[in-house]
């Protein structure tokens, strides 16, 4: 230590040159760092998807859900498989342990998937990692009152969409609403009967014509040259004539001559344009775009490269409207600008109590140049693991800002108190030097001791764990870099700015306490010498504080409030198209007319990642005003409006929160088949509807649709020379479309697509008589050959872990959940359950469960980490065991501040309650430490005792006031923090209050309580 405090004081210039250097290089660094709003986490969930075209729920659930099940269930890491089987589609989840590697994951599902055999008309299936990088930062519309939608189209697809997809950082560019050209082609059936084709010879004909055939090298003239066949068909009208050969029926024996047919004769050939998808803004016909950044790319920056680029677009194009859906990057900047305020306020508040304390400019600005360094330290080492900038780093930051300057505050307080003293005997070095080490060792074991805090963190598992791990980082690097700075720059600034000591007017005897310490030095012997009545009342509090829980509440995560509502259509079984677009355009209406919407986006069916296998649902994106009050309560009273209207379907509002937590409560109900299942989830389904603080409550008991069996009869198949796959074949109307070939036409290539002339019938009836060509040269009714038999099916079969189950879901809209879910889960145990049914719980209750235990857990681990650290360093078990006494009364504090502030016990108020175990005992580890410098110097305990508070109480107030004073900011702040909220600093200032008062007097007691023991130990040992 001594080499460290004397290389520094001999060596101040190049210290000064480390110090601009580190300044800089941090600055650099954290210029450089990628923002984001949460920390690029790993979500451990594979998704394959296989469309099953013309299949029923039961269909799918047997012939592909159930075998992809089982084909990945015994993967390595996989902890949960999950398959929601729609009609025409299976949806397929697999969650992995946290900490999987997801690559190999993904490659070993794929492989897994490939090895089964699929049914006939089914699709490859579509693995997926869901990971945040997949989901758009950005989306917009665009729409014109001048252009057509194939103009726009056009235009979206020839001049926006490539320039947006060469942006830097830009993965994708995706694009709905847009006019799809194809060209139709439908067999005129009469024709081909007069000309006597058929529509195979006829195929076969287009196929054999319409190719490019290399020949290969010729020796002409002595050189070799490349000779090519060319039958392209480059364009439509190169379609429309291709000339057909037909033979004409023989007249009285004579055979005709051959003739040849023009194909436009016996076919319809035109170029169509049709919408995939519909999607409209503010009611305008639009077309959305939707652009996904790549892996490693700054979220900000992409958004912003983004926004120039449409400016650019928007300056030439006019007449275009360009509406912004969704930003991700605007958020981002204004609550790193929120959080960097707090920050600054925080600081500046700090620098206050310091300069009010010491009332010394000079010793003022030594102990604060050890903010902005110890971050600066931070950001370097969090940029070299690649760690984001985003609200969790930035709120350690925040909360760092109080602790890191205490390491600082402690040595300055002591040693300009040390130069203050007129009985002081070391003047210059020597004096910095001893100052500095007498408080090594306690600023190194509170440092110790509030980084073991963090340890834990890695017990939290799951999304929170993966969330926290950053801001545990971020603290511990700069905790780490405060001790540094206190035991280098601070003593030689100290040196520097106080070389020739104090004046004389702030030379003041500590002996002679002030006002302040005088009337704390009364209450302290008061207390040591009421030791009983004072462990009562401290016990009285303590306990008296844990009844407040009941009044306080609990509750998950803190809400972020963005001004957005993402709504879903989910249609009825058998509803159509048309119907739902019907139904949605009533929807959208009232949205636009609705007070304080800024706009509307609504698309309807193509690919919609929150409701897989619906080809005809809606996703609406509804935009607020920034300044619409209350809208948490909007947003209610807007669903439950919305859920008036006469809709066959069901609508719902979705939850994406990014703090990761949402309040919905969900109960899973498994057994045997859903006739089972289906009582139960009706009872909870009213225990939920009959609760008062729930809301969009809805089971996931779908619509059935009637189904007609048609069973074949086998022996009058085989009479007609017919086999079930021929009339399955025949009746299927969702067969893929045949692609014929590609043609040309103004420099864009289309597809040319074989309709079907056949239309679907619109009764059972109309099925049954449809005719099939039999080989025997006769057409066969359907119904000749078939007998129905009437059932029903279901349009959704969920499974988990291999067994069918059905949920129920609601959402805890008061502030206090536990409360709710505990009167819900009562009722729901009183439900008598059939045999083989059970009920899970699920949603915010069992992850608060899952979550709170962790935490308790890590809590219980941090205690005992600190108290091995405390024992190493004081060598004992007397002095730990009288400072871990402070931490009780944190609670008292935290619980009183929360019920004061309005806020509940949450996820982030834990954190905070974490934290406050390093925090509180590094006050109790400074006082404790000068009781037995002192006791070592011959004092008895009680002088010990009573020295140490005088001389300590200063610089302990002054860290505990500088650390509730940077909070400030985050606990009255009314800006949404995410994780990092209110409920964290409004944790840490209750519970650093309340335990900084009680640590100055109930750990003194505790100590001179447990000395007796001590003291009577050795006399018996002497003995």
């Amino acid at each position: 230590m001594n080499s460290i405090i004397n290389f520094v004081l001999k060596n101040k210039f190049a210290v000064w040159l480390l110090t601009i250097v580190i300044t800089v290089a941090g600055i650099t660094a954290g210029t450089q760092m990628k923002l984001e709003t949460i920390p690029d986490i790993t979500i451990p969930v594979i998704t394959a998807t296989t469309v099953y075209p013309g299949a029923t729920p039961d269909q799918v659930v047997k012939e592909i859900s159930e075998p992809h099940e089982k084909a990945v269930r015994n993967l390595e890491g996989v902890k949960l498989v999950t398959s929601s089987s729609y009609q025409n589609a299976s949806s397929l989840q697999i969650e992995f342990e946290f900490g999987t590697d997801m690559k190999e994951a993904e490659t070993e599902v794929v492989a897994a998937l490939n090895s089964l055999p699929l049914p006939q008309g089914a699709q490859e299936p579509s693995v997926d990692r869901i990971s945040i990088n997949a989901f758009p930062v950005v989306a917009l519309s665009v729409s014109s009152d001048k252009e057509t939608l194939a103009e726009l189209t056009e235009t979206v697809e020839t001049n926006l969409v490539p320039t947006l997809e060469g942006l830097e950082g830009v993965s994708s560019v995706a694009v709905s609403g847009q006019q799809l050209n194809e060209v139709s082609f439908r067999f005129n059936q009469d024709k081909l009967a007069e000309f006597g084709l058929t529509e195979e010879t006829v195929k076969g004909i287009i196929k054999g014509s319409d190719i490019i055939f290399p020949l290969g090298l010729f020796p002409f003239e002595g050189e070799e040259q490349s000779v090519v066949l060319d039958g392209k068909l480059a364009s439509i009208d190169d379609l429309k004539t291709l000339e057909l050969p037909v033979v004409p029926p023989a007249t009285n024996g004579v055979p005709a001559q051959p003739t040849t047919v023009a194909l436009g004769e016996v076919a319809d050939i035109e170029l169509v344009g049709k919408a995939e998808s519909i999607s409209r803004t503010n009611g305008k016909e639009a077309i959305a775009v939707q652009v996904v950044k790549s892996q490693g790319a700054n979220t900000v920056d992409v958004v912003n490269l983004v926004k120039e680029e449409m400016k650019e677009f928007g300056d030439n194009h006019t007449d275009f409207e360009i509406i912004f859906t969704l930003d991700q990057g605007e958020p981002i900047e204004k609550s790193v600008e929120t959080m960097m305020s707090k920050a600054l306020f925080g600081a500046g508040f700090a620098v206050l109590i310091i300069l009010l304390f010491l009332r010394n400019i000079r010793s003022t600005l030594i102990a604060i140049i050890s903010i902005p360094l110890s971050l600066l330290i931070a950001v370097l080492l969090i940029k070299q693991l690649d760690i984001t900038l985003n609200m969790m780093t930035l709120g350690a930051m925040t909360v760092a800002i109080g602790r890191v300057i205490d390491d600082s505050i402690v040595v300055v307080e002591n040693i300009y108190r040390r130069m203050a003293s007129p009985t002081e005997k070391l003047k210059g070095r020597a004096l910095i030097r001893e100052a500095t080490k007498e408080m090594f060792v306690p600023i190194l074991s509170s440092t110790l001791v509030t980084i073991a805090v963090f340890l834990p963190i890695g017990l939290v598992g799951g999304m929170v764990g993966e969330l926290f791990l950053p801001f545990a980082l971020t603290i511990v690097f700069a905790l780490l870099a405060s001790l540094l700075v206190a035991i280098t720059l601070v003593p030689m600034l100290s040196h520097s700015l106080f070389k020739k000591g104090l004046s004389a007017k702030h030379t003041h005897d500590h002996e002679k306490p002030g006002k302040l310490a005088g009337a704390y030095l009364k209450i302290l012997k008061w207390t040591l010498n009421h030791k009983l009545v004072t462990t009562i009342l401290a016990i009285a509090l303590f306990i008296g504080s844990l009844a407040l829980v009941p009044f306080v509440g609990t509750s998950f995560l803190p809400e972020e409030e963005e001004k957005m509502m993402y709504i879903t259509y989910t249609p009825e079984a058998g509803e159509t198209r048309e119907d739902v677009e019907e139904t949605v355009s009533d929807i959208e209406t009232f949205f636009m007319e609705r007070e304080n919407v800024d706009s509307v986006q609504v698309s309807i069916g193509g690919e919609n990642p929150m409701m897989p296998g619906q080809n005809n649902g809606a996703l609406l994106y509804v935009i607020y005003e920034d300044e619409t009050p209350e809208f948490a309560a909007e947003k209610e009273n807007v669903m439950s409006d919305v859920q008036k209207f006469d809709a066959a379907g069901e609508w719902k509002s979705q939850d994406f929160s990014t703090s990761g937590g949402s309040n919905d409560l969900n109960y899973y109900v498994y057994g045997k088949d859903l006739e089972t299942i289906e009582p139960i989830i009706n009872e909870i389904e009213s225990i939920f509807n009959e609760t008062k603080n729930i809301k969009n409550v809805s089971s996931s008991i779908s619509d059935s649709y009637q189904e007609h069996t048609l069973v074949v009869d086998q022996p009058k198949l085989i009479q007609y020379g017919l086999t079930t796959a021929q009339v399955g074949m025949a009746l299927n109307p969702n067969g893929q479309r045949e692609m014929l070939t590609t043609v040309e036409q103004d420099g864009d290539t289309f597809d040319v697509y074989i309709e079907s002339n056949t239309e679907k019938p619109e009764t059972l009836d109309e099925l049954l008589k449809k005719t099939i060509a039999s080989p025997m040269g006769m057409e066969v009714p359907v119904e000749d050959v078939v007998t129905v038999v009437e059932g029903e099916t279901s349009d959704t079969v969920l499974r988990r872990d291999g067994q069918i189950y059905a949920s129920v879901t609601g959402t805890l809209i008061a502030e206090d959940i536990s409360k709710d879910s505990t009167a819900i889960q009562e009722k729901v145990d009183k439900i008598n359950l059939p045999q083989n049914v059970d009920i899970e719980t699920a949603g915010v209750t069992a992850d608060m469960q899952e979550s709170f235990t962790q935490l308790g857990l890590a809590m219980l681990a941090a205690i005992a980490i600190v108290y091995l650290i405390l024992v190493i360093t004081f060598g004992g078990a007397i002095a730990p065991l009288a400072i871990l006494f402070s931490l009780p009364f944190t609670i008292s504090g935290a619980l009183l501040a929360l019920l004061i502030a309005g806020e509940t016990i949450s996820i982030s108020t834990m954190i905070g309650a974490l934290m406050l175990i390093g925090i509180v005992v590094t006050n109790a580890i400074v006082l404790i430490d000068r009781v037995i410098h002192k006791e070592k110097e011959g004092t008895t305990t009680r002088e010990a005792i009573l020295e140490a508070g005088v001389t300590r109480l200063r610089p302990i107030l002054m860290t505990a006031i500088a650390t509730i004073g940077a909070l400030i900011p985050l606990a009255i702040g009314a800006e949404g923090s995410g994780l990092i909220s209110k409920g964290l600093g409004v944790t840490v200032i209750g519970g650093l209050t309340s335990s900084t008062l009680l640590t100055l007097i109930i750990v003194p007691v505790v100590y001179e309580f447990l000395s007796k023991f001590r003291k009577k130990k050795l006399s018996e040992e002497v003995e």
